[in-house]
Order: C-alpha cells, then sequence, then structure tokens
C-alpha cells in the first residue's frame, strides 16, 4: 500500500481530510488521468463538493459511482437507484441491479477513486461498496485510491461482536465488530492484507491520509461540519448513537425512524415511559440521560416512508448525550435492548426479534443471550475475546498514531 501526503500532528486539533489534502496539491495526480470516482454528497472538501472543487482544477471524471442513498444522498434506506448522469458524466449506482462496478464501465479507466465519509459502523454499507470497488479495480487491473475521512466514532472505540460464522452478507462483509475503530483507508488495507474479499492480492491499494486527525477524535472534535451521511444520519448526536440503537431496527421496537430524531428514540406501543427511562437511567451509562416520552412515526417520504408504528403513538426514551466522549454506543444499545426485551409481554418476547437481527449483530449471540435474559453486562463482556484478536489484527493496517 502506498501512503501519499503522511499527516503532521495539527497542534489546533483540526482536521484536513483526504481530498482537502488533495486539492492543495491541485489535484497532480489526477491530471491527464481517466479516472472513475466512487462518491456521493458526503465528499465535501470546506464548503464545496469535490466535484465542484475538481472542476475548478480542470478535473473531471470519467464515470461516477454512487452508494446506497445515491449521489445527493435523498435516496430511502434500501431503495435501489437506477444510473443516471451528472452535469454530462454518467452516473452508474452500485445499489440498484449491480453492487459491484462493471468491467464495461471501466474500459479506459487508469483509476478508482473513492471518497465517502462513512458512520464507522460494520452494518452501514458504504464500506461493503468500497470493497467490491475494490475487487472491481483489481479484476481491471486498475489502481485503487482512497481520500480518507475521519470515523466519526473515532480510532479508540471498538465494540461489539466480531462478525464470525455467518455467511457474509452486503451489510456483514467483513469479519469485524460491529465498531471497528478504523477510517476507510484503513479499513481498505485492512480488506485486501487479510484477504476478506477474494481477488486483491494484486491489487495497487493507495491512500491519501488526514491530516492532524487523532485516534481519541470523536466528530465533535475534529472541527469539520458534519454532512448527514443519509437520510436517516441528519445529525451528529443519530450517527454517535447509531452503532447501537441501529440494532433496533432488526426488531419489534421503534428506532425513531419517522421522526425527527431517528436513532435518538428508541420505544414500543403500550410501553411506560417512565419506567423504561427509570431503568436505563439506573444503569448509569457514561454520558447519557434517558428522557421519557410519547412519540408518533409518521410518514416521511424521502427519509422514512414506511416507519414502524407509523400513526400510532409509541412510549419510550429520547436518548440525550450529555457527554459524547463517554458514550459508548453497543454497550447502550445492547442495555437498551436488554430493557426493552424484558418489558415486553411474554407472550411476545420469542418474535422480538426479526430476520436479519443475527446479521447486524455478526453472531447469534447477542439474540439467544436477550432472549436467555441474560444481564447486558454478561453479554458484552462475552465480545471481548474476539475484540481482543482483531485489535491484534487491526494495529498493522492503523495509519493514524497519538
Amino acid at each position: 500500500m502506498l501512503v501519499l501526503f503522511p499527516p503532521t500532528r495539527s497542534e489546533a486539533n483540526i482536521v484536513k481530510t483526504g481530498a482537502e489534502s488533495l486539492s492543495e496539491q491541485g489535484f497532480m495526480l489526477l491530471k491527464g488521468k481517466s479516472f472513475a470516482l466512487v462518491t456521493n454528497h458526503s465528499a465535501m472538501v470546506g464548503k464545496s463538493h469535490l466535484l465542484e472543487v475538481m472542476e475548478r482544477h480542470g478535473v473531471q471524471p470519467a464515470v461516477i459511482f454512487t452508494p446506497e442513498h445515491g449521489l445527493k444522498g435523498h435516496a430511502e434506506d434500501g431503495v435501489q437507484l437506477a444510473d443516471d448522469t451528472s452535469a454530462g458524466i454518467p452516473v452508474k449506482s452500485l445499489y440498484g441491479a449491480t453492487k459491484q462496478p462493471r468491467q464495461e464501465d471501466l474500459k479506459g479507466v487508469e483509476l478508482v477513486l473513492f471518497d465517502i465519509q462513512d458512520a464507522g459502523v460494520r452494518f452501514y454499507t458504504y464500506i461493503s461498496t468500497m470493497g467490491l470497488a475494490m475487487q472491481a479495480a483489481a479484476r481491471a487491473g486498475i489502481p485503487f485510491m482512497v481520500l480518507d475521512r475521519p470515523n466519526p466514532l473515532g480510532g479508540d472505540y471498538v465494540a461489539g461482536f466480531v462478525r464470525s460464522e455467518l455467511p457474509a452478507s452486503f451489510t456483514s462483509l467483513y469479519p469485524i465488530p460491529v465498531a471497528h475503530g478504523m477510517t476507510v483507508g484503513e479499513l481498505a488495507a485492512m480488506i485486501k492484507g487479510e484477504a476478506m474479499l477474494p481477488g486483491l492480492s494484486q491489487l495497487e491499494l493507495k491512500v491519501v491520509q488526514m491530516q492532524g486527525w487523532q485516534r481519541d477524535m470523536r466528530w465533535p472534535d475534529t472541527g469539520l461540519t458534519w454532512v448527514g451521511t443519509s437520510p436517516n444520519l441528519a445529525a451528529v448526536e443519530s450517527a454517535l448513537l447509531y452503532p447501537g440503537t441501529g440494532l433496533l431496527e432488526a426488531t419489534n421496537a421503534s428506532e425513531g425512524r419517522g421522526s425527527n430524531e431517528p436513532f435518538r428514540l428508541a420505544g414500543l406501543p403500550g410501553m411506560d415511559p417512565e419506567a423504561l427511562a427509570t431503568r436505563l437511567n439506573g444503569e448509569q451509562l457514561g454520558g447519557l440521560h434517558f428522557e421519557p416520552v410519547l412519540f408518533t412515526p409518521v410518514r416521511m417520504p424521502g427519509i422514512s416512508s414506511t416507519p414502524k408504528y407509523r400513526d400510532r403513538e409509541v412510549g419510550g426514551v429520547r436518548i440525550n448525550i450529555t457527554d459524547y466522549r463517554k458514550v459508548l454506543p453497543v454497550e447502550a444499545g445492547v442495555t437498551i435492548l436488554s430493557a426493552l426485551h424484558s418489558f415486553v409481554p411474554e407472550p411476545a418476547r420469542a418474535t422480538f426479534f426479526r430476520w436479519g437481527f443475527d446479521d447486524m449483530a455478526g453472531s447469534d449471540d447477542l439474540r439467544k443471550g436477550l432472549l436467555a435474559g441474560e444481564p447486558a453486562a454478561a453479554i458484552i463482556a462475552r465480545w471481548n475475546e474476539g475484540l481482543t484478536r482483531f485489535l491484534v489484527l487491526r494495529e498493522g493496517y492503523l495509519l493514524y498514531h497519538d
């Protein structure tokens, strides 16, 4: 792997992304090249989008590939997208009939460039798109370049079960924990180096590193403006809770879709908000306070057209972040799941978990533990052995050291 523009420590703790570094170099690495760009709306360079900045420097991709939610990030989750054009440039969807660049779309292309802001979560699909694009580039004998961006959860926070035994899927493509604590550049190197996908051994991988990013930084520490990575992660607070509350998507509980606070609300119709809030506040989860609320999910076209319990009152909690540095989102998610499940009447507990839960959790261990009534702390302790092995494995791929 070739690392470009090695970082310097920033005394101001203000982060410069890989795209900003490349822009300051006048995109010299791209001049005269026919390149493909895997990107979406999140690829901001200051207050401008990467495509706008490229245009000002006389640089333009031959083809654009887009992940789930599309180039503008307006499509709802799970909605398959068709190909399009933007300013005369072909835009090929990697979340439609195909999830990988086709070889005919790479004809004449000399480089595949990736620049997307990720959420730092295994089941968030942008890293799956990256890996499949890496495979396509390798198959075509084309170098792959990642413009690195911060992991919004930081580089020190690693949590959740490492995906094992379960077959790989688009939402669980790699044997990594729910929160892996790696940047997309670091993860790309690991995907290649550990052969997490076949056919990557000969891929020429390049990473344009960030400047000033430190592993203990969560998003608010970076000095960068948060651009919602998808319609339901419009707020940075949602992104900081998503690794845990995202697991609610594959249960009968509401995760707050259909409201202005997705992944910051949790509950079920008929649940006692006061009892749930009291139970969760009693767990004394760092950096969090649970407020009893009643909320009614509604249809929100382009954000959540079919939320759970649409137009029905839900009793639950609002999850308020009081100190983002102390929040452990996956552990919080397991604790919330445990509390919700325990409040569900006995006959309904067996059907609380929906299809896809094990896929998101990375293991059936979480579901089985909750069904058995195990304390959240006991379940959390069981993933530590897998995390220890993962932390040793990832050490050789880390590009940033405090």
